[in-house]
């Protein structure tokens, strides 16, 4: 499986009564595959997969997968505190004829790079399906290290990692140390502000939650990119510059919802333990918003 293009991470839509909404979910999968979504992220971080009960993250699963019909390619984020857990949340995607899995480490448990690299064997081990490794240690507390991916790279299943340490130096490594797998393990950019960086070293593909509420957006930053019109890129992400430099200074989640809102696609709130924006909040990334679309 070759990753390439843009993939939301798709915000997981709730009711007013914080019940899942599929009907909602529906509508943000056909609003992203129609702004030409390459593929779109399931139940990652910005689709709230830790405050969805192990019922509600198979349904949501279930039904994008019945929404999306093919269209385009499917990754379920599969991440649990547990290698057990993940390994059945894994299973459980593979059943629905998931494309791969995004994984990030276990959070909470902080495991050293051992162990890291071992939980990771177990999961690659278990279930016959392509796995993107997700480097995002502001969230988990442990960094996928070098000794992680020495120990993993060439498993067949294991297609790439999507990169969102901030850090360009470890761009730079990531391609220098495993440049050599060419297409059988892809860097993928997670770090939304560094998408030229990431394209003017050869990555081809990007993974972000903005990209649910503006993925045409999206999609023309990279398209450019990718045609060598850097100029244009650039022209492209400085009008969505604000708007993710809003979301990584606090409430990315609230204001991805906010954003599909703003778009025509509601998704309702987020459940706590994240709450929903103060009024000045949601008034200020409303004004954001305004005037990117101006």
């Amino acid at each position: 499986m070759k990753l390439e293009g843009v993939y939301p991470a798709l915000v997981t839509p709730f009711n007013a009564s914080g019940d899942l909404d599929l009907d909602a979910l529906g509508r943000v999968l056909d609003f992203v595959i129609a702004a030409g979504a390459a593929g779109i992220v399931v139940l990652g971080s910005t689709g709230e997969f830790y405050a969805c009960s192990d019922a509600e993250r198979r349904q949501v699963l279930a039904h994008a997968r019945e929404a999306v019909a093919g269209r385009v390619p499917l990754i379920a984020g599969t991440n649990a505190a547990g290698t057990r857990e993940v390994i059945a949340h894994t299973r459980g995607a593979h059943e629905l004829g998931y494309d791969a899995v995004l994984l990030a480490p276990p959070f909470y448990a902080l495991p050293s790079q051992r162990e890291l690299a071992r939980h990771f064997q177990t999961v690659l081990e278990a279930v016959d399906i392509p796995v993107v490794l997700y480097n995002f240690p502001a969230r988990s507390g442990v960094t996928i290290g070098y000794e992680v991916l020495d120990a993993l790279v060439e498993d067949p299943n294991l297609i790439g990692i999507k990169e969102s340490s901030g850090d360009i130096g470890r761009l730079h490594g990531l391609l220098e140390r495993y440049g050599r797998l060419g297409d059988a393990f892809t860097v993928i950019c997670g770090c939304d502000d560094q998408i030229l960086e990431y394209c003017a070293w050869g990555v081809r593909a990007w993974i972000g939650g903005a990209a649910s509420f503006a993925p045409r957006e999206h999609v023309a930053v990279l398209d450019a990119a990718l045609a060598g019109d850097l100029a244009a890129a650039r022209t492209q992400l400085q009008r969505l510059l604000p708007l993710l430099a809003s979301m990584e200074g606090g409430g990315y989640t609230q204001k991805a919802k906010l954003g599909c809102a703003l778009a025509g696609v509601p998704a309702g709130d987020t459940r706590p333990p994240l709450y929903p924006l103060a009024a000045d909040e949601r008034d200020a990334f409303a004004a954001l918003y305004a005037r990117w679309l101006g």
